[in-house]
């Protein structure tokens, strides 16, 4: 289970006891997001080895983590792989690049004028919004993500042959529904999945994303 901007493993914590619960070996990887030498690269390095001896592999990515997802996949014995309101990427392209060429900024001020909610970048507005905040003040705080990262090229040939499936935050700010399953048709040529939740579903609900999950 990639996370996503920060790389902190944390972010699955509500969702690893409960694919346990079902007699699943559930692994959420903490990547080296503060580290200005890193990139995805070293992203993948972290998520193959947590895998590493497994078979039967459902790799699970959210946000910033689509972007290490196809890169990890083309070296994982993968049953399938889920997208969680994740970045989906093209071939040679960079974290940095994909903003400008999927719309996503134009999308999320267009859903925040149309949701009555303000359009200046904030971590509360955009990010934490449906977050319990018994769940916000157990965490660590947000953890820096290195610059380097954007420039980071995603190199792959093409998407795994396995099932893919993206699921998309019905209340989703950063990243709004309507706007995730256009890209997934564009770039994936699938249909999204819509479950409850905004940003990080994974922290806001849980249940029905590990639900979700137990049944791909």
């Amino acid at each position: 289970m990639i996370p996503g901007a920060g790389g902190a493993a944390w972010y699955w914590h509500r969702v690893v006891p409960l694919l346990e619960a079902a007699s699943h070996q559930a692994i959420a990887v903490d990547l080296p997001a503060p580290d200005p030498a890193t990139g995805l690269p070293e992203y993948t390095e972290v998520a193959v080895a947590a895998a590493q001896d497994r078979d039967d592999v459902v790799l699970v990515a959210g946000s910033l983590g689509g972007f290490t997802a196809p890169l990890a996949a083309s070296r994982l014995p993968l049953r399938a792989l889920v997208l969680v309101n994740a970045m989906i990427p093209v071939p040679g392209e960079t974290p940095g690049q994909w903003g400008d060429a999927v719309g996503s900024s134009q999308a999320r001020l267009e859903a925040a004028e149309e949701g009555g909610y303000g359009t200046d970048f904030d971590l509360d507005v955009y990010f934490l919004h449906d977050v319990p905040a018994e769940v916000v003040k157990s965490g660590p705080g947000q953890r820096d993500e290195a610059g380097a990262i954007w420039d980071s090229r995603c190199d792959f040939p093409a998407w795994p042959d396995v099932p893919i499936h993206v699921v998309t935050g019905r209340d989703d700010r950063l990243f709004p529904a309507q706007f995730q399953r256009r890209v997934a048709r564009d770039r994936l040529g699938i249909e999204a999945d819509l479950l409850p939740g905004g940003h990080l579903i994974a922290l806001a609900e849980p249940g029905p994303l590990a639900a979700y999950l137990l049944t791909v």
